[in-house]
């Protein structure tokens, strides 16, 4: 069973900046890649950063180039570093698991509110 637990949300005035995580359990060899979104209410799921399972490639959306890196470690846990936060990057931010060409597995969300 699949398990995916992100942490590290929180309050943080703009400039700032937060880590987050998201720890992995379970089978994970079938898994293509990681994906960080972000979800603010009445809108729709926004891709953040992706990063390939085995070759740790990354992909990032134009909204946060240069700003957050995705990474991921030994330990099946899979990382979000956010710097220079602005108000926009307010959000419930989600990790979730590619496999077979979908994101099928899905955090329970972490909070991040980025006061002005």
């Amino acid at each position: 069973q699949v398990q995916l637990v992100e942490s590290g949300g929180g309050l943080v005035q703009a400039g700032g900046s937060l880590r987050l995580s998201c720890v992995v359990s379970g089978p994970t060899f079938s898994f293509e890649a990681m994906g960080w979104f972000r979800q603010t209410p009445g809108k729709e799921r926004e891709f953040v950063a992706r990063i390939g399972w085995k070759d740790s490639n990354t992909y990032y959306a134009d909204s946060v180039k240069g700003r957050f890196t995705i990474s991921k470690d030994n330990a099946n846990t899979v990382y979000l570093e956010m710097i220079s936060l602005i108000p926009e990057d307010t959000a419930a931010y989600y990790c979730a698991a590619l496999l077979l060409g979908a994101y099928r597995y899905w955090g329970q969300g972490t909070q991040v509110t980025v006061s002005s």
